[in-house]
């Protein structure tokens, strides 16, 4: 009879995050999950985003996510990347979650009484483009979603699964 080899399963290593890597991989992806609560009610959306200087912009539309948030503006925020079971990378972000108007302060000069658009919001709209281009225009895909948000990275926590590294074997002597 022929006897097989017993495969061992490989052992999982779990390692925490500094924050440069932790931001790298909040850049190279653009759906994540906002978990929000208030009172005893807690609630997570998947959302599109874009990440850029510390801030994770995104669009929404106006309703129970929004007016929850009102209440509480503290959210958290989590984005993964899974290669497989024990091959996985995860970031959760904590902040203050940011609703940006169009219109921002009015002009400096007083004679001028002008509104200027808000440059977070704008930035909001133009880096939201790179990913959707029609985001806001008339073939805007999702015209509903017309809120601009953005959530500041208070406290960035990554954790990263991948095999243990095996220990090298000495030769005995």
């Amino acid at each position: 009879k022929t006897m097989t080899k017993i495969e061992q399963p490989e052992t999982a290593r779990i390692r925490e995050l500094g924050r440069s890597v932790c931001e790298l991989i909040l850049a190279r992806n653009n759906v994540g999950r906002l978990a929000f609560s208030f009172q005893d009610h807690v609630d997570i959306e998947p959302i599109n985003y874009v990440y850029k200087d510390g801030w994770i912009y995104g669009r929404t539309s106006k309703g129970t996510k929004t007016n929850t948030i009102a209440h509480h503006i503290w959210v958290a925020f989590e984005v993964d990347e899974v290669e497989a079971p024990l091959k996985w990378r995860s970031v959760v972000v904590k902040g203050p979650f940011h609703v940006m108007s169009q219109i921002g302060t009015p002009n400096a000069d007083p004679t001028d009484t002008s509104l200027q658009e808000d440059p977070a919001f704008a930035q909001g709209v133009a880096l939201l483009r790179s990913v959707v281009p029609e985001t806001l225009d008339a073939s805007d895909p999702t015209p509903f979603r017309n809120t601009i948000f953005r959530i500041h990275l208070d406290e960035v926590t990554g954790r990263e699964a991948g095999p243990a590294q095996q220990k090298k074997k000495t030769k005995q002597h």
